[in-house]
């Protein structure tokens, strides 16, 4: 696992109102992508029935997947568990061919919650955020910059960005918030 001083410090951004944001701790992050017709064994080796579907996630305990594209996966694991999957996609490479690359220093991710949680992601989305079905998630972009979204709750997202980018969209979230707040 690649290993970065983190620049964000986890915790709060936006604490009060109708709308949380909170930056997530780091998680060992993976782009995964593989033919059909190797999903089976791939899934197998990091004990996740990846889904075949895009924008549909399956999940294991802490390991985490959602399906980007038609052979494309995000896979998301605790930081101590980044060895695991890359050994464990490395001991199948001889009969299911993919291609694994760790991305856990490329993005951070912040806990969007609250009554007007998806009302907030509206700006700069275009996208239509009440059609993420509870559990799913998706690429979109905010704001002009490429995001994945993941919606736990109905008004609850996690939303990965690219380092380079993040505080400029963490900005963004805020002023919304502030907006929020001035009603």
């Amino acid at each position: 696992m690649t290993v970065l001083t983190h620049a964000f410090t986890p915790g709060p951004i936006v604490a009060s109102g109708p709308v949380k944001l909170t930056l997530m701790a780091p998680v060992a992050r993976f782009s995964l992508r593989l033919r059909a017709t190797n999903i089976p064994a791939v899934s197998k080796a990091i004990g996740v029935d990846m889904a075949t579907t895009v924008g549909v996630r399956a999940a294991n305990g802490t390991t985490e997947s959602i399906c980007l594209g038609p052979d494309e996966w995000l896979i998301i694991a605790k930081p101590d568990d980044a060895e695991t999957v890359t050994k464990a996609c490395a001991d199948v490479y001889s009969s299911a061919t993919h291609s694994l690359t760790e991305v856990s220093a490329r993005e951070v991710t912040v806990r969007i919650e609250g009554e007007r949680a998806s009302e907030l992601l509206t700006i700069g989305c275009p996208r239509d955020i009440d059609s993420i079905p509870v559990g799913g998630g998706c690429r979109t972009v905010i704001d002009g910059v490429t995001v994945v979204l993941w919606r736990d709750a109905e008004q609850s997202f996690r939303m990965d960005i690219w380092r380079s980018f993040a505080l400029h969209i963490i900005d963004l979230l805020c002023t919304g918030c502030k907006e929020f707040a001035a009603e």
